[in-house]
């Protein structure tokens, strides 16, 4: 089976949000199917500023507000192309913006 891209997986947002977000913003899990995923990725990815560059403890502490095990969501954001790692900094390269 082909891997979803982002455009296809955000066909099912609202739903997926649904079952994985609370409604105070945290996350009740990560998704372990990659098109669930990449839309809780997407909605994570929001909460970093594009043109911004971030060290890895401000990283952290913005992802442990969604979820504790925040070293994988950090792994999976930079994985699917959401965050870019160079040299210890990060910054958002990836996911939808508001227009």
């Amino acid at each position: 089976m082909d891997r979803p891209s982002l455009t296809d997986a955000l066909r099912h947002r609202e739903t997926v949000l649904r079952a994985f977000v609370g409604a105070d913003g945290r996350l009740a899990s990560i998704p372990t199917k990659i098109g669930k995923r990449l839309v809780v990725l997407d909605l994570v990815a929001q909460d970093f500023e594009l043109g911004e560059i971030y060290d890895e403890r401000t990283v952290n502490e913005v992802l442990k507000q969604r979820h504790p095990d925040f070293a994988a969501l950090r792994r999976y954001l930079v994985e699917e192309g959401f965050l870019t790692r160079r040299d210890g900094t990060y910054w958002r390269s990836g996911g939808t913006t508001d227009v």
